[in-house]
């Protein structure tokens, strides 16, 4: 499995994104779809999470109402569409693919694929 990110830029606080994470090779493996970020000098946190088929996001309090997880099986994308950003959503976004179909959010796992990261940077 493999998988590429992008959509990450430079905007001003209020402002949106729209992050892609387009996957390829054995998707069969592949149970929930997660984006992930890492801030500089903190650890990579789960954003929110996605059962591969079907199912609901699952989100972190602090994007809940603002971010929105969706997927299109038929062009093998995940999206995440961050709305009305902050400068604390400042991070390198991470796309992940695990092979369990996890229950809620998503959890950091070794065991998972993982993309190269986008940069987002919002400023004040």
């Amino acid at each position: 499995v493999q998988l590429q990110a992008s959509g990450g830029g430079l905007v001003q606080a209020g402002d949106s994104l729209r992050l892609s994470c387009l996957v390829s090779g054995d998707t069969f493996k592949i149970g929930t779809m997660g984006w992930f970020r890492q801030a500089p000098g903190k650890e990579r946190e789960p954003v929110v999470s996605i059962p591969w088929r079907g199912g609901i996001g699952h989100y972190v309090d602090s994007v809940k109402d603002r971010f929105t997880i969706s997927r299109d099986n038929a062009k093998n994308t995940v999206y995440l569409q961050m709305n009305s950003l902050r400068p604390e959503d400042t991070a390198v976004y991470y796309c992940a693919a695990d092979p369990r179909r996890r229950v809620g959010i998503m959890p950091y796992s070794n065991n998972a694929y993982w993309g190269q990261g986008t940069q987002v940077t919002v400023s004040s």
